[in-house]
């Protein structure tokens, strides 16, 4: 039973991926529609149990007068045995039915379903931003904000469409019978009615803001120790333990100020209904009393309303904290949509292509690109590279060397100009065949929280064990990866990685990428400060490796380390976003422009040795490190 009621909404069912609506009402609409039907069954069992409940105190009201009438208690049973048969089945077979099932939609259909399709729908358009968009704010407040947004969501739904509902034909029901009992008992009701909307009208809006601020601030929180606890290496290294505390202390201040300024709201909220609701208990059973003294009500009538009072007293109090919570849940979700619905800033064209790599000629046509400063670094830039060509990019920090990969990769759109592929216009293809197309190895080496075979694996989601194996080995990996073991006792390839890969050193987190990119084979390699941050042995080792893998291959590297891409068949030495010398490693020292500037200054520990004859890798046969 519990799992044919769990069925009912499948959270991961295929929808179209697109931008969710930046306004409320469409929002919630835009995650809800596709289980409408759920909510308009909880709709119905809210009035069948309203309508219940109600009904109990009328059946006792109704036992009241006929207990009073009774001229033979002995045969009061005998007598109205068949109403009080009535009254038991529907208070112990209906009402216990009635209720079931509600509780199997709110639990089993809603609760858990319902929050996991947002978070799903959330991740999956989140997951499609733009590089820029993760870069502009802490990833713990990104993430926090999809877990919260899907949970605000779906709770503010059920409690309006639950409680709210329910408490509104509960009303209407007591009201209707307040009526049919003396029209003049409906008027402490209205009374009280029109007391509590003038409430709801004065502290909600107030509320909203309160929690919208509140639920920001957490994000904040979250996000600042997030911040701390990913970079805790750096922390240590710089002894600034007292400075983050000192940080999240702030964002903990705030929060907590912010959080207690809407407690202050919610406690006057809650002595104005305390008092309004002794009102309506007062007034109620005062007027039901007179009305009975003169012969208008039966004493049943008494218990009738004072019961329906008292209840209404006690749902009073339980409906203003739902209300509460369901203000703090808009200001949860209008936080997230606001922070999350931002619209992709690098997307695919209409009928965008796969990228199909058959020579791998890249081409930078006047390119123009500064991160929407609107001026500086890259200018007008046109740069050929011809099948399989080795080039090294040359240049002091913020050249614009990096800047250049990053617009090949199509993390950012460019601002004028294009970049062709094989002669395919990069912005014409789909994103994810153009990155394909790529492999990639950079200084900073970030790895999955996951198994060294699963970090691995993801240069090639079908690739065996063998396959795995073979590419650590010859990424000069399998010998420390046999020994790891992690705190879980996975041993070897099985062993968890840490976050961002800590529980690695750089070196060995440097050659588990290595190994992901010989395994991904992609027919464009770039080689970001590949080698920086291995020791001298290993990086020789590492070499023969990586030239077999440029083999075949376009090739572009950067590295600071010159004599590492001496041997490339072309330098492409950059300045201030342009390109200022193009040729050999022998051509451009008999310049004696900056790249022999460059190469004079390295010595020591930069260079292992000199060798100004160093000849291109098209014509020397192999990739090495002088």
């Amino acid at each position: 039973m519990f799992s044919w009621f769990e069925k009912l909404i499948d959270p991961f069912r295929a929808a179209p991926i697109v931008q969710p609506p930046q306004t409320l009402l469409a929002f919630y609409w835009h995650y809800l529609r596709g289980m409408s039907w759920v909510f308009v069954f909880v709709l119905v069992a809210g009035v069948v149990g309203a309508l219940i409940e109600v009904a109990l105190f009328t059946f006792l009201g109704e036992i009241v007068d006929l207990a009073k009438s009774a001229e033979n208690p002995s045969a009061f049973f005998q007598e109205h045995g068949t109403t009080l048969i009535f009254m038991a089945i529907v208070a112990l077979v209906f009402r216990p039915i009635v209720f079931a099932i509600h509780s199997l939609l709110i639990h089993q259909t809603v609760n858990a379903n319902a929050q996991a399709l947002v978070r799903w729908r959330q991740h999956r358009y989140t997951l499609r931003q733009s590089l820029s968009f993760f870069q502009n704010d802490f990833a713990g407040r990104i993430a926090n904000r999809v877990v919260q947004t899907g949970q605000a969501l779906r709770q503010t739904v059920v409690d309006v469409v639950d409680a709210l509902w329910f408490f509104a034909i509960y009303w209407l029901t007591a009201a209707v019978i307040f009526i049919d009992l003396d029209v003049r008992l409906l008027i402490p009701l209205l009374l009280w009615l029109l007391g509590y909307a003038a409430m709801v009208w004065f502290f909600v809006p107030r509320l909203i803001l309160l929690a919208k601020a509140g639920a920001d601030a957490r994000s904040t929180l979250i996000g600042r120790i997030t911040d701390s606890y990913t970079n805790i290496l750096t922390v240590k290294l710089f002894a600034h333990t007292e400075a983050e505390e000192t940080f999240a202390k702030d964002a903990i201040s705030d929060h907590l100020h912010k959080f207690q300024a809407q407690l202050r709201l919610i406690t006057l909220f809650e002595t104005a209904q305390l008092v309004l609701t002794g009102l309506l208990i007062v007034g109620t059973t005062g007027l039901a009393l007179w009305l009975w003294s003169v012969g208008a009500i039966t004493l049943g009538a008494i218990a009738v309303t004072t019961g329906l009072a008292l209840r209404i007293n006690n749902m009073s109090s339980w409906i203003m904290w739902v209300i509460a919570g369901i203000f703090d849940n808009v200001g949860a979700v209008q936080d997230g949509m606001e922070a999350l619905s931002k619209p992709w800033t690098v997307v695919d064209a209409a009928e965008a292509k796969s990228l199909e790599v058959t020579n791998g000629a890249i081409a930078y046509e006047n390119v123009r690109f500064h991160y929407g400063h609107g001026e500086g670094l890259i200018q007008d830039l046109t740069l050929d590279i011809r099948p399989g060509q080795k080039v090294g990019l040359v240049g002091r920090s913020g050249a614009g060397k990096s800047t250049l990969i990053n617009i090949l990769l199509r993390f950012h759109d460019l601002e004028a100009g294009r970049i062709l592929v094989d002669g395919q216009d990069i912005s014409h293809v789909r994103q994810e065949s153009l990155r394909e197309n790529i492999g990639l190895v950079t200084q900073d080496t970030s790895l999955l929280h996951r198994s060294v075979a699963d970090n691995i694996r993801y240069g090639k989601p079908a690739a065996t064990m063998e396959e795995i194996v073979a590419a650590a080995r010859k990424a000069h990996a399998h010998d420390f990866i046999v020994d790891l073991q992690d705190s879980h006792g996975n041993k070897g390839y099985d062993a968890q990685v840490g976050e961002r890969g800590v529980k690695l050193s750089g070196g060995q987190r440097q050659r588990i990428a290595i190994a992901r990119v010989l395994l991904k084979n992609a027919p464009i390699l770039i080689l970001d400060e590949a080698t920086a941050a291995l020791d001298s042995e290993v990086e020789a080792a590492i070499q023969d490796q990586l030239y077999n893998l440029m083999e075949g291959k376009t090739v572009i590297a950067i590295a600071h380390r010159l004599s590492t891409i001496s041997a490339m068949d072309r330098l492409i030495v950059m300045d201030k976003g342009h390109i200022v010398e193009d040729g050999t490693h022998k051509e451009l020292l008999g310049h004696g422009g900056l790249y022999a500037s460059l190469w004079a200054r390295q010595s020591g520990g930069f260079l292992l040795e000199e060798r100004e004859s160093a000849e291109p890798i098209a014509e020397q046969g192999r990739y090495a490190a002088e």
